[in-house]
């Protein structure tokens, strides 16, 4: 794994690193696996993702997030863009496969 660009922050690399590579790999075998099959509904899928995401925010998300955010004093300005531009779910695919 890569050094930070501030040695101070490269323990915490590490960590947010060997987390991720855990929780992606363990993210697309089965992806991958059920794309094969025809067993699978699309809402089985997404249902898969959404919880993967919050394994991930669970696990590794906060890794270095709380350490950015409370040295950075960043809290009231996540806060605040959050209010003003909430994250949104993104529009289903076009079903007639055009862009």
């Amino acid at each position: 794994m890569a050094h930070s660009l501030s040695p101070e922050c490269t323990p915490l690399k590490h960590e947010y690193d060997a987390c991720f590579n855990t929780w992606f790999e363990g993210y697309l075998e089965p992806a991958i696996a059920n794309a094969n099959t025809k067993g699978h509904s699309q809402s089985q899928r997404i249902e898969y993702s959404k919880l993967k995401k919050e394994e991930y925010d669970r696990k590794c998300g906060s890794i270095w997030a709380k350490k950015a955010v409370t040295e950075k004093g960043l809290g009231e300005l996540l806060s605040q863009a959050r209010q003003e531009n909430p994250l949104r779910e993104p529009p289903p695919p076009d079903a007639s496969g055009s862009s």
